[in-house]
C-alpha cells in the first residue's frame, strides 16, 4: 500500500494551516493588544507589574515609566507592566 504524495503534501498543509489558526495567529493578537496598551500608558494611570507590584504612573517616557508605589518611586520598562487596575477590576466583576 503506497500512499499518494499528494496527499501527504495536502495534509501536511493542512497541519501548518490548524497550527497557525490555533497557536501562532492568538499569541501574535495578544502581543499587539500588550504593545497597545503599553503605548497607551499616561501618567495618572493604576497599573500592576509582571512582579505584581501596583502604582500609580508619574512619568511616561519612549522605553520607560516612574511609577509610585506605597511612597517608594520606581523607574521601570515598559515592557514590565501587565495590567492596568481598570481591567482587573472589570476582569473580576464579569
Amino acid at each position: 500500500m503506497s500512499s499518494n504524495p499528494t496527499q501527504s503534501i495536502i495534509m501536511i498543509v493542512v497541519m501548518i494551516v490548524i497550527f497557525y489558526f490555533f497557536m501562532i495567529r492568538p499569541n501574535m493578537k495578544k502581543q499587539k493588544e500588550a504593545k497597545k496598551f503599553r503605548e497607551g500608558i499616561k501618567s495618572g494611570d493604576k497599573v500592576v507589574t509582571i512582579g505584581g507590584i501596583h502604582g500609580k504612573v508619574l512619568e511616561v517616557s519612549e522605553t520607560t515609566i516612574l511609577i509610585q508605589s506605597e511612597g517608594s518611586k520606581l523607574r521601570l520598562e515598559k515592557s514590565a507592566i501587565a495590567t492596568s487596575v481598570e481591567d482587573q477590576i472589570t476582569e473580576k466583576s464579569v
